[in-house]
């Protein structure tokens, strides 16, 4: 006769001491929670800028001059008029400040339930694909490819406003974004490979 495992209800209630430990997790919580105020400020700042972005399209002076500013860099030409290599890089700023949202996002619920608690989201139909099979190893993998799609995101803005940047920073922001990209994928490819060496090791034992 096969034992099956035991349910919520039959399981045994924890030891004080291992009970106290578990707990602890909800310490968690209030980092959480600052995440979510950091999404909001991101929202904040996201909508600012495109206002600016907006009243400058419009021929506002001083939009333009605060969106001007935004954009140039120390040292570099400062452009006198809202032209098309303005606007792309606020945009890509803007783009930046959603990806970057994006990962706020994935590391609040991905981490809550990861290590806090379930959301007991599974019949909702606006769960995320992705958190029903989310573990510590799920996670490190799309964050690392979040942080990937953040710094091309930067390198991009470098290559488009390459004449205000000096060679030296340009090739340290590529190796930067390469190093990245190597960690990503030795990452990955670790992820790949340890459940393959996990049913190695219980192949032999048995």
């Amino acid at each position: 006769m096969t034992k099956t495992s035991p349910t919520r209800a039959e399981a045994r209630p924890l030891r004080p001491l291992p009970a106290f430990i578990f707990a602890s997790r909800w310490l968690q919580l209030p980092l959480y929670i600052g995440l979510i105020v950091a999404q909001a400020v991101y929202v904040w700042l996201f909508w600012q800028e495109l206002y600016y972005l907006l009243l400058a399209a419009f021929g506002d002076p001083h939009a333009l001059a605060h969106v001007v500013e935004a954009v140039t860099v120390e040292g570099g030409q400062r452009p006198d008029k809202l032209n098309e290599t303005v606007i792309m890089l606020v945009v890509l700023g803007l783009i930046d400040v959603v990806m970057i949202s994006n990962l706020l996002i994935m590391v609040i619920i991905g981490g809550y339930e990861t290590f806090v608690s379930h959301l007991g989201l599974e019949n909702h139909p606006d769960q995320p694909e992705w958190l029903s099979h989310v573990n510590a190893s799920v996670l490190k993998v799309k964050l690392a490819t979040a942080i990937i799609g953040i710094s091309s995101i930067h390198l991009l803005k470098t290559f488009i406003n390459a004449a205000a940047y000096d060679a030296k920073t340009i090739v340290a922001q590529t190796g930067i974004h390469i190093t990245f990209l190597v960690s990503a994928l030795a990452i990955a490819a670790a992820d790949r490979l340890l459940p393959i060496a996990g049913a190695s090791e219980r192949a032999r034992e048995g």
